[in-house]
């Protein structure tokens, strides 16, 4: 596709051998300069590609001086014939490798300084400084394809929606607080002194009301706020593909979600998903045999728990046993080998994540055990153990003992570790999978009232409705979470509709009656004009493209991140305010505060 206009006739990555003996303009920066004595050789970049311009001071002595004196990253124009490259010297690299223009006039449209680290290649250079000067690290071709991702992959996601009847809406960015889990950015109202708008945290109320509107298949590309503790897979600011129907049950969610992953991955990414349809783990099921309820089944290392084949005079075992805790283990495949440094190694891994050591049994490829539990336990025992454990001659088996929570985050971050130190993860597969039969509730013991796990609006299994009144923490939740690589990449649930029993959740959750009318007042009054049974989900975008991309944070998949310190070191924000706009807003700031200030990067 042409792009012509006034400073170019053809993008950088258009022309082919077919354009050859054709006058054509071209624009964008200098990528590369090369000086061959009477020849001077120039890459032009765009977006769109690099093409070769060739100076030959017999040709164009003009052009040939102008070339002579620009550098990187000029911004320059071009004129000249397309021709073909001599025999030998094509580039396959290139969609361009097999023609060059011959320059006839090179005009500098503006020059550039000398950039803070090289854009033509992909060394790596400071993130911070790459964020400082976001406007150069997204020339580089790697920022660039992604930003091409991140584009292609939201319009399909409109193109498939509506080809299925969904309308996109827009809901406010101004909204009330109210508490969905996270801390909201408050936005001071100028014209209601000590009153504030909230930034939403999602659309979530939003889009339910929207179903009690009639307007039944809802989506929306969502920009959403949370105050929260940064991380790779955090920021203060992310989108979202905000979806919610009416009329559905958690099937019928499901399934659109998987086709439209599908397609996705299908259509834009070019990767293979390990398996169709998606597997469905329970809640229970994968802390049970990954450790996680966001499991990776890229590859197999199950946990697998043997505490009711652990009991004997071991201590380690029965010191865990008796406190009510577990024994579980995994299995490492090919590896009774390992030498006392290499368990040793993978000892210290257990305990930086909270256990208090690792067990051992080595199986010789001859069958031999090599293990402290031999000493302590029967060989019946021990065999039993190894049968659980499905291991076999050459595999090394490791235990943690301890509270189930402490077995279970140990051993998943050891899967982990073990399946990248036995390179059993594939980089272009996606292993997709559903969690689901969430608990609807957990207990603060410390504020002495129940939470949400997930947000106050999941509907409830029907059968489990009566325990809110005698056992609230056994109530499994219509709740689904989407896992890709052990990545949540998504989560929804079918609503609670009715408004009896979301005020039984608050009430539940310890808010006042009047707190409740304050604020979800008008969820409840919606819901008394027939609110029709309905569920959602929302995928986290940023996520789902940095899994496509292959990076492995957020920030290489936005255009412009705040740092993991939740700053903008292009913008320098946040920042101070002059006093009037303080005084217009009705605020103050407080002095003698010693919350850290934000760094300025210069």
């Amino acid at each position: 596709m042409s792009f012509a206009v006034h400073h170019r006739t053809h993008t950088c990555g258009e022309l082919r051998r077919e354009h050859c003996g054709q006058q054509v303009r071209l624009a964008g920066w200098v990528n590369r300069r090369r000086d061959h004595g009477g020849l001077i050789f120039l890459d032009l970049r765009d977006r769109y590609g690099i093409t070769q311009i060739v100076c030959d001071p017999s040709r164009s002595a003009e052009a040939h001086r102008v070339a002579s004196e620009v550098r990187a990253e000029y911004v320059i124009e071009v004129t000249g014939t397309v021709t073909p490259r001599l025999p030998g010297t094509e580039n396959p690299h290139l969609a361009t490798g097999e023609i060059e223009v011959a320059a006839a006039t090179i005009q500098v449209l503006n020059p550039s300084r000398v950039p803070p680290f090289p854009i033509a290649d992909e060394s790596r250079a400071d993130e911070i400084l790459r964020l400082k000067y976001r406007y150069l690290d997204l020339r580089r071709p790697k920022m660039r394809d992604n930003m091409i991702l991140r584009h292609r992959l939201i319009k399909a996601m409109r193109d498939y929606l509506d080809e299925r009847g969904f309308l996109e809406i827009e809901t406010p960015i101004l909204i009330k607080s109210t508490p969905e889990g996270a801390r909201d950015y408050l936005v001071p109202s100028r014209l209601y002194p000590g009153h504030f708008y909230a930034l939403p945290q999602s659309p979530q109320q939003l889009k339910q009301l929207l179903m009690v509107a009639g307007l039944d298949r809802y989506f929306q590309i969502a920009r959403c706020f949370r105050d929260e503790d940064q991380r790779a897979d955090r920021q203060p600011e992310f989108t979202q593909l905000d979806i919610e129907m009416a009329f559905v049950d958690e099937n019928d969610v499901m399934n659109l979600i998987e086709g439209l992953l599908i397609f996705l991955v299908e259509r834009v990414a070019q990767k293979r998903i390990k398996q169709k349809p998606f597997p469905r783990l329970s809640y229970r099921e994968a802390l049970e045999r990954y450790g996680t309820d966001r499991p990776d089944l890229r590859f197999e290392l199950p946990l697998v728990t043997i505490s009711d084949l652990a009991s004997g005079t071991f201590g380690v075992f029965q010191q865990a046993l008796a406190a009510g805790g577990a024994v579980k283990g995994i299995r490492v495949p090919g590896a009774a080998g390992y030498s006392r440094r290499e368990v040793e190694e993978l000892t210290d891994f257990a305990r930086s994540h909270g256990a208090k050591g690792l067990v051992s049994l080595a199986i010789s490829p001859t069958g031999e055990l090599k293990s402290p539990l031999t000493k302590f336990l029967s060989s019946e025992q021990v065999q039993a153990i190894v049968a659980r454990m499905q291991a076999g001659p050459g595999d090394l088996l490791l235990f943690v003992a301890d509270r189930v929570e402490v077995c279970n985050e140990v051993l998943s971050r050891l899967r982990l570790h073990l399946a990248e130190r036995l390179q059993l993860v594939d980089p272009q597969e996606l292993a997709f999978c559903w969690v689901v039969d969430f608990p609807l509730l957990s207990y603060n013991a410390e504020e002495g009232r129940y939470e949400a796990e997930h947000n106050p609006f999941s509907g409830m299994a029907e059968e489990d409705v009566p325990l809110l009144e005698t056992e609230p923490l056994k109530v499994r939740s219509r709740q689904y979470d989407i896992i890709c690589n052990g990545t949540e990449i998504g989560g929804g649930s079918i609503r609670i509709n009715v408004a009896p029993l979301l005020h039984k959740v608050f009430s539940l959750m310890r808010y006042s009656d009047e707190e409740i009318r304050e604020r979800f007042g008008h969820m409840l009054e919606a819901f008394e004009y027939g609110a029709p049974p309905h569920g959602g989900i929302a995928l986290g975008l940023d996520r789902l493209v940095m899994i496509l991309a292959g990076e492995q944070t957020i920030r290489e998949v936005i255009a412009f991140p705040k740092t993991q310190s939740a700053q903008d070191v292009l913008l320098n924000a946040p920042s101070p305010v002059d006093e009037q706009q303080l005084r217009e807003l009705h605020l103050q700031v407080r002095t003698g505060d010693q919350s850290p200030q934000p760094s300025v990067h210069n």
